[in-house]
């Protein structure tokens, strides 16, 4: 398949605020590619003509199938003149892209400039647009995941439900659109997806909470008469797979971290158990039990700057700031899967595997109970809650009413868009901070701005972060790419006609910073207008 029929489609799609219109944009073209994949033959389902299934799912969701390749937006700001007529196909993007991510060491820089420059000499001035979105993450399209994987259900004549379930136990939309879609009918496909099943050792997509603004809304929002009252801790999500000695943890984004948490996995291999899934957090905490500031968790997790640390520097840290984990679910246990067993029993199961690292919960039915509850985790320096329905399954990948988390105050997790240097004691530093909500249709839409509740180390931080992220300048204003997502705490919203959303946070700090989310999981400002109109 060419790689201009998805820049063709990624047009379509960013053309049209229907999510429907999307959804169908996108199941034409994964049909148009499994018709190909048929006339390659009766070996098509392990040929290359599906495995372009997964290289065009990816694309349309606005991803790469390489976590990284080593170019940034500088490297793109000069292009070769484009090729007149299209001829990349998607498995010769994706093999360009796979020999840049293995590039190291001395002459790299050298050697992956000049597949780049072969790379976007060999596409058109529309696939140059397209593939440096893809590379900087700014590809405005609106094709969010979740429109991916119904339109793979579309595509191949199965139920959404049959799909997402794949994706969950999967972890990745493409291997499970090569399956649905390398089937010769929805019969087949189901029989297919079906093979998925959770695997100790490979990381589902984690369950999420929906938000209230306070403990009487989630209760209502569970629809349930006993819930599960957790205590939200403020530290990293974690998911641990033991199958005897062997421990993986992690991230919510899941990626690896076992190698930087050599702690977590030594209470792991001493629970009474041989093979394990538990979900859960993990923070440091203090001599008090008070949890310490998010930014020292973080620094413990961080993919980004992981790579430059040696195996020594790691032990060191370790050593220095030690995270305890917290878990508050478990998925299998010795053989036995409990992804939809209600969370009744999971929780019982839990208690019997885990104690004494499971978070600390309420059971009850009585909402001012949970209310006390509440307002003793706040003052222990928690978090919030989460209100959990006893009867949920484990629903991963999506953010169901089983699941419904209230914070002491208003918070969301915005995208910066742009910095201001600052002035006086903060001269020299870049400062003031443009914060945007993601929209779901693509971009982001401005909320406001804030200098508030910065640390001089985060000052330092920040300014070496959103150098390495700059796109350009306006005087004192440094725009950068929006990859780093802040959470923020305020006071309220209020209505403006300064920014294009209609809405500006009122009294805005800053919180910390979130290096274990994507701009992709950032709060929409569909969520920031249901908060105004709470």
């Amino acid at each position: 398949m060419l790689l201009a029929e998805v820049a063709a489609t990624s047009d379509a799609v960013a053309a049209t605020r229907s999510r429907l219109a999307k959804r169908s944009a996108i199941a034409s073209l994964l049909r148009r590619a499994a018709d190909e994949a048929v006339r390659s033959g009766p070996t098509h389902a392990v040929g290359p003509a599906l495995e372009e299934i997964e290289i065009a799912v990816a694309y349309l969701a606005g991803e790469l199938r390489q976590r990284r390749t080593g170019l940034g937006w500088r490297s793109l700001r000069e292009l070769p003149e484009p090729a007149a007529e299209p001829t990349l196909t998607l498995d010769d993007v994706d093999a360009a892209f796979a020999r840049m991510a293995e590039l190291s060491g001395p002459g790299s820089d050298t050697a992956r400039a000049a597949e780049a420059a072969a790379l976007f000499g060999a596409a058109t001035e529309r696939e140059q647009a397209f593939l440096r979105g893809l590379v900087t993450g700014e590809l405005r399209q609106g094709a969010l995941d979740s429109v991916v994987v119904d339109a793979v259900a579309e595509a191949s004549g199965v139920p959404a439900e049959a799909v997402r379930r794949a994706v969950m136990l999967c972890g990745a939309t493409g291997p499970v659109a090569r399956a649905a879609l390398g089937s010769p009918d929805p019969d087949a496909a189901l029989v297919a997806l079906a093979g998925f099943t959770l695997e100790v050792g490979r990381p589902v997509r984690p369950m999420l909470a929906q938000s209230a603004p306070d403990v009487a809304t989630a209760l209502e929002k569970t629809g349930a008469g006993e819930v599960a009252v957790d205590v939200k801790l403020d530290g990293i999500r974690i998911q641990v797979h033991r199958d005897g000695d062997t421990v993986g943890v992690y991230t919510r984004s899941l990626d690896d971290i076992t190698a930087r948490v050599p702690e977590i996995v030594a209470i792991v291999r001493a629970l009474p158990a041989q093979q394990l899934v538990l979900d859960g957090e993990a923070l440091a905490v203090g001599p008090d039990g008070v949890p310490r500031p998010f930014q020292e968790t973080a620094a413990r997790s961080a993919t980004r700057d992981a790579g430059e640390r040696t195996a020594a520097e790691e032990a060191e840290l370790a050593a220095s700031l030690e995270l305890s984990p917290f878990f508050f679910d478990v998925l299998h246990v010795d053989g036995r899967d409990l992804l939809d067993e209600p969370l009744r029993e999971r929780l019982a199961v839990l208690d019997e595997v885990a104690a004494p690292h499971v978070v600390r919960r309420l059971v009850t039915d009585d909402a001012e109970a949970a209310g006390v509850f509440f307002d003793g985790a706040v003052a222990e320096g928690q978090e919030g809650i989460v209100v959990k329905s006893l009867e949920t399954p484990y629903a991963a990948g999506r953010r169901g009413a089983g699941w419904v988390k209230v914070k002491p105050r208003h918070t969301l997790d915005l995208v910066v868009l742009a910095v201001e240097w600052g002035s006086g004691r903060r001269s020299g530093t870049l400062s003031n901070i443009h914060l945007g909500a993601r929209d779901p249709d693509g971009g982001f839409v401005m909320l406001g701005k804030t200098f508030k509740g910065m640390t001089d180390e985060m000052l330092a931080w920040q300014t070496q972060r959103f150098l390495a992220l700059e796109t350009s300048r306006a005087g004192h204003v440094v725009h950068v790419r929006p990859e780093q997502v802040v959470e923020i705490a305020f006071d309220g919203l209020q209505r403006s006609t300064r920014y294009p959303g209609g809405l500006a946070l009122r009294f805005a700090r800053v919180l910390h910073y979130r290096d274990d989310k994507t701009a992709a999981e950032a709060d929409t400002i569909d969520t920031v207008r249901e908060l105004a109109r709470v």
